[in-house]
């Protein structure tokens, strides 16, 4: 009887090889054949005209309602003020200038209106502005007058906005598999019939010649197991140096908040100072945690935030939906402008903490010395999500203070000791070191 090689080893190659080749092709092809979007006919939409224009310029109107009006109204919803979406068709346009011109006159006077209107306002005063001709409360007229738009119109059968039409990535995915999993079949029975035709001409295929497993040729070779004890020692030692150097260390520590804060959009887009917040950190060892109502000073009437704040990551439902936890917390009722008495406490978690023997002043750097906030805690204005920027180590500490120049300008509580300190070390300049900030006592006591 015949004998021939080892058929059932080039079958294996051949499946794994094949195999091989549609994974990777399955997943290019994937990623490669995006379908097309269709044009689909745009939702119609007719813009209707004003209701009521009072002869106002609805553009100029924006512009003076948000620098006048937008701190206490908004067009749809209730804030300090009443919702102002179609106020022109509900007052009278002299009424209206009067009211917006003083409104406390027109109380005093008992007009029945200006009482009612103030009255359902929680009887909170309306801020005068009799900088405002009757030509400005026209423009603002104008624009509370136009209509809402309205979110466009989906199509029956059409993806909503945002959404790729044309074949989808699952029917693709799926043919690909049905593909796939024919060629599979078909090689098991090509390689059943090859069996078959190979007994029936009496040809003997081979058994498969036993190799030496990978870990005993391994083993067998003194210069790869050298090698490779050399080098599993060095990264050991490495990497258990590294861990021992980063105990206590906690840079890039960003824990989860239970309300989620921005500094990207509190300190950089809307450019609020640190010392707003952290209004402590001037006069005390501490910073503090800001209080909710510091909070409450602006989100009281800023119930949600703009399209434009959203990014990849937070959408514009998810900061308003942060934004409603703070009222949840302070017991707001947003609804109706006032505080239910109902509180809930809110567990920050602590991100920065240093040990109990050391000693640090926030007041000593911030007010005194003039250390920015940004020296120890990084560029906040750019984090969406606060971590420690700092090592916060002795070495780290120390470090500044040998290049940290003592700030002179405008500081009297320095000038006798660095006129003297000066002289001594012959500089026209004392760092913090040479004004004695390596002393031990200074940290430690």
């Amino acid at each position: 009887m015949k004998k021939v090689g080892y058929h059932n080893s080039i079958s294996r190659k051949l499946y794994l090889s094949l195999a091989l080749m549609l994974t990777l092709s399955l997943t290019s092809f994937a990623q490669d054949a995006a379908p097309a979007a269709t044009a689909t006919p745009a939702a119609t939409t007719a813009v209707a005209a004003p209701a009521v224009t009072q002869g106002g310029d609805p553009v100029k109107g924006k512009e003076i309602f948000n620098t006048n009006c937008a701190a206490c109204h908004k067009l749809d919803a209730k804030a300090t003020g009443p919702a102002l979406r179609g106020v022109g068709a509900k007052y009278d346009k002299v009424w209206i200038y009067k009211w917006v011109q003083n409104s406390g006159d027109l109380i005093k006077s008992g007009d029945a209106t200006a009482v009612k209107v103030f009255e359902a306002n929680n009887k909170i005063p309306m801020t005068p502005f009799p900088q405002l001709s009757e030509a400005d409360i026209d423009d603002i007229i104008a624009y509370t007058m136009e209509k809402k738009e309205a979110a466009p119109a989906v199509l029956p059968g059409a993806k909503p906005k945002g959404e790729e039409t044309g074949i989808s990535n699952d029917i693709i995915l799926g043919a690909l598999s049905l593909i796939m999993a024919i060629l599979i079949v078909m090689l098991f029975i090509v390689n059943k019939s090859l069996r078959k035709v190979a007994a029936a001409n009496g040809i003997d295929v081979s058994p498969k010649e036993p190799t030496l497993p990978i870990w005993k040729a391994f083993a067998k070779n003194q210069f790869l197991v050298l090698v490779t004890s050399i080098f599993l020692l060095l990264a050991s030692a490495f990497f258990v140096y590294g861990y021992f150097m980063q105990v206590g260390v906690d840079q890039n520590y960003s824990p989860v908040q239970p309300i989620h804060f921005s500094h990207r959009i509190h300190a950089g887009s809307n450019g609020i100072n640190c010392n707003y917040c952290h209004s402590a950190a001037r006069v005390s060892k501490n910073s503090g945690i800001p209080s909710l109502n510091v909070c409450m000073n602006c989100h009281k009437n800023i119930s949600e935030v703009s399209d434009t704040t959203a990014t990849a990551e937070f959408s514009k439902a998810d900061y308003d939906k942060e934004i409603a936890k703070l009222y949840k917390a302070v017991g707001w009722d947003a609804a109706n402008q006032k505080y239910t008495g109902v509180t809930e406490p809110v567990k920050w978690v602590r991100i920065h903490n240093m040990q109990s023997f050391v000693y640090f002043n926030h007041s000593q750097h911030v007010t005194v010395a003039g250390v920015a906030c940004q020296t120890c805690h990084g560029p906040v204005q750019t984090y969406e999500v606060q971590k420690q920027f700092a090592k916060m180590t002795m070495g780290w500490c120390i470090d500044c203070h040998r290049k940290t120049d003592v700030k002179m300008q405008d500081n009297n509580y320095y000038t006798k000791i660095h006129e003297q300190l000066s002289k001594k070390y012959g500089v026209d300049k004392l760092t913090v070191a040479q004004m004695g900030g390596l002393e031990c006592g200074k940290c430690h006591y």
